[in-house]
């Protein structure tokens, strides 16, 4: 049986939720024959990175998608390269700025996602759901954590289809706002999750 680790982010940045980790929590533990692993991760510039390291070598899956949030991004984000690079625009929630320093030193300058990126979002758009394939997951702990997923599994040697999502603001985060931004309800978040876990039957 076919088993795919999820992650999500705790929330951050001054919002009670994180759209990542409500839906890491609602999904079931099987789905279409695959075992799903779901785990959440914390915004830290060092435990985030080591505990999906953690993750990767205690569960072995099959397929990684690790999912976070976007704030002010209107569709879901496709990531297509994960960048050695760490320059955060916000603290992370030990309220430690990382400014201009590599994921890795002297790693490769950056990954691509070995996710069916193109299928994925062709599966998203026949059923109504809005998404783009981003150039990059940005150079915050989204970031981090992706490369540090990718290095590894370059590192050991690995097959493993890996990739990162980004996902809207809920309405809820939204509505918090003082500047109007776009939102996505966690009911297509869900719904999207499903449809991108789907894609990953095809490379069994």
């Amino acid at each position: 049986m076919m088993k795919v680790l999820l992650t999500g982010f705790e929330p951050f940045g001054g919002y009670p939720i994180n759209p990542s980790q409500l839906l890491i929590q609602s999904l079931p533990d099987q789905y279409l024959g695959m075992t799903l692993v779901k785990q959440i991760l914390p915004v830290h510039h060092k435990q985030g990175p080591q505990k999906m390291l953690t993750f990767l070598k205690s569960h072995q899956p099959d397929a990684v998608i690790a999912f976070g949030l976007a704030s002010g991004r209107a569709q879901i984000s496709l990531e297509r390269v994960a960048l050695n690079l760490l320059d955060f625009s916000i603290a992370d929630n030990a309220g430690v700025f990382v400014e201009n320093q590599p994921v890795v030193p002297n790693g490769p300058t950056a990954y691509f996602s070995t996710l069916p990126l193109q299928a994925m979002q062709v599966a998203l758009t026949a059923e109504g759901i809005s998404s783009e394939l981003s150039l990059s997951a940005g150079a915050y702990l989204c970031n981090q954590v992706f490369y540090t997923l990718m290095h590894e599994i370059a590192s050991q040697d690995l097959s493993t289809p890996a990739g990162f999502i980004h996902l809207p603001n809920t309405p809820e985060q939204a509505a918090q706002s003082t500047t109007p931004i776009p939102s996505l309800h966690l009911e297509v978040h869900i719904q999207a999750a499903y449809i991108l876990i789907s894609q990953l039957g095809s490379l069994n």
